[in-house]
């Protein structure tokens, strides 16, 4: 492992996992095959929608959001009804491991609460449930987002603490980046492109947000009670164009997987 207070990996010795980040935690359980029965898996809300109330007037329908998969939507739904907190509260899990690879996403804040503004949202035309003439969007390279996510991080650190929701649960922070390159199914190495589209018609720049998650990395590992840190080598974080869900910056080769799983100490 690669920074830790324990000489046991985390998932050593079984127990309950939640995973609060984004698939590229999740995808070590599919890319082993290891069960998931006992994984509680929260993605696509940023740490200061976590912790927010959801907008005034924001009515969600009983129907699944259009044109997504089953887990997708049970995301997007639990960002906007703000149900994750008391999902992992109920879960009461022995670990908790948390990645920033969500956190690439601008916020919409007013009308008393804060919502993810993610691709999920806005795809499904739930975006129009919103009121937006209330909601400013903040970008989230800009100074404001940087305020809020640090009241998040501040927050998720009282979860851990004595007397805390999560008090007791191990706290293992994924410190997944994006990769610069991709390794070709003939194993060359190609370099990506500069920037991603984050959300439709919304582009960002990969090296600002390799910097801004390695000042959240750094954020974490200074405020949160007992981390402890996985990290592949940077000769793993490379993307993989036959990855299941698509070539992307975070979508890696399996040897990436194979690492993370590794240091965890996960059983397939």
């Amino acid at each position: 492992m690669s920074r830790s207070s324990r000489l046991v990996p985390p998932l050593a010795g079984g127990g309950r996992v939640a995973i609060l980040g984004s698939c590229v935690t999740r995808d070590l359980w599919r890319m082993t095959g290891a069960p998931a029965d006992d994984l509680l898996y929260i993605s696509r809300t940023r740490l200061p929608s976590l912790f927010a109330a959801r907008p005034q007037g924001l009515v969600l329908p009983d129907a699944p959001p259009p044109g997504l998969r089953p887990n997708p939507a049970q995301a997007l739904r639990t960002d906007l009804a703000k149900t994750a907190l008391a999902r992992l509260a109920a879960f009461r899990p022995d670990v908790v491991i948390l990645d920033f690879i969500d956190e690439r996403f601008d916020l919409l804040v007013g009308a008393g609460g804060v919502v993810t503004a993610s691709w999920e949202l806005e795809t499904s035309g739930w975006d129009a449930l919103l009121p937006m003439d209330a909601l400013r969007r903040l970008d989230a390279l800009g100074d404001a987002d940087v305020t809020l996510w640090r009241r998040g991080l501040d927050a998720l650190a009282t979860l851990f603490a004595p007397g805390g929701a999560l008090s007791g649960a191990r706290v293992v922070l994924h410190e997944a980046a994006w990769a610069d390159a991709m390794r070709t199914p003939s194993g060359r190495i190609e370099p990506l492109d500069p920037d991603l589209e984050i959300t439709p018609g919304r582009r960002a720049s990969r090296a600002a947000h390799n910097a801004r998650l390695a000042r959240m990395h750094t954020a974490s590992r200074a405020v949160l009670p007992g981390l402890e840190v996985v990290k592949a080598p940077d000769s793993l974080i490379l993307s993989d164009p036959d990855h299941v869900w698509g070539l992307s910056p975070f979508h890696y080769i399996p040897d990436y997987y194979a690492e993370i799983w590794r240091q965890l100490g996960g059983r397939s």
